[in-house]
């Protein structure tokens, strides 16, 4: 193994569950279920650097999930929100 040490990745048996259930549901947002494969991939030993090849994504892209997960658990694959916009508009009326 080479690189920066990766945070150990285990999976409860109903966590690797519901990420199975994510991968195969056909509602699931595609950005979710990819998240899902990432992180099932790295939870059975692959190297960070063969499951970007393998999912087709960025290494960085796998270090952010995987980094995620480990933090957040299920919900750290859930999309940040994002900021509010602050400009407010002077009313016309």
């Amino acid at each position: 193994m080479s690189g920066r040490p990766k945070a150990e990745l285990v999976l409860s048996e109903s966590e690797r569950e519901q990420l199975k259930a994510l991968t195969m549901r056909r509602k699931t947002a595609q950005a979710l279920a990819l998240r899902a494969r990432i992180v099932l991939a790295c939870a059975d030993g692959m190297d960070n650097r063969i499951v970007a090849t393998r999912q087709r994504v960025s290494q960085q892209t796998v270090c952010k999930w995987r980094a995620r997960f480990v933090a957040d658990r299920l919900d750290g694959l859930l999309d940040a929100p994002r900021p509010e916009c602050s400009v407010t508009r002077a009313s016309t009326q």
